[in-house]
């Protein structure tokens, strides 16, 4: 008898600790580091600029690997003698799985983005708005318990156009970019 009591007691503090060990997925992903754009926005043909900047988002609730994610990035530079300063706000879901301890994600984001309204070459005046969208994916590599190493990358949309300076209305010159390959690398915070 005592030795099946003792059987049952090891089973259940065995149970106990399986269940302590398996990794419940974090509610919140901070995530903050450097951000790579491939063109400037004035950056036709034979004068693409690569811009840099940041990179900072918030992943919420996990709920069957599918998070919401807040993302915004600034960039800064300048090409054609024209300061550019342009930044993106944009949201979407974000899938997760998990191979071995890395978490490898892929996403899509629909927003807006803002420049300067001196972005074009030669004093031309920019819109200062446009709609961007972003699909990408990348690796999470855990560095301790809360912190992990972020890789990312993908390919964002957005689409400034000149004004013209009596009627205001936006026109396209061809070659203005809309395609964009972005890189991002930071720590993500996870609570």
């Amino acid at each position: 008898m005592p030795s099946r009591l003792l059987s049952l007691i090891a089973i259940l503090c065995l149970s106990s600790v399986l269940h302590a060990q398996k990794e419940v997925p974090p509610r919140i992903l901070v995530f903050g580091g450097y951000s790579f754009l491939s063109n400037s926005l004035d950056g036709v043909a034979g004068y693409h600029r690569g811009l840099n900047g940041f990179d900072a988002s918030v992943a919420f609730g996990a709920w069957h690997n599918l998070r919401f994610k807040v993302d915004t990035t600034a960039y800064f530079g300048s090409n054609l003698g024209a300061p550019q300063h342009p930044y993106f706000l944009m949201g979407g879901p974000q899938y997760t799985f998990r191979i071995k301890r890395e978490s490898v994600f892929v996403e899509g984001m629909g927003g807006t983005g803002g420049a300067s309204q001196t972005w074009p070459a030669n004093g031309a005046q920019g819109q200062t708005a446009s709609f961007a969208a972003f699909v990408g994916g990348g690796l999470d590599t855990p560095i301790s318990r809360h912190f992990a190493y972020r890789i990312e990358g993908g390919y964002q949309y957005s689409y400034f156009g000149l004004e013209t300076p009596i009627h205001l209305i936006p026109y396209r010159i061809p070659g203005l970019p809309t395609n964009f390959g972005r890189a991002s690398s930071g720590l993500v915070w996870k609570f």
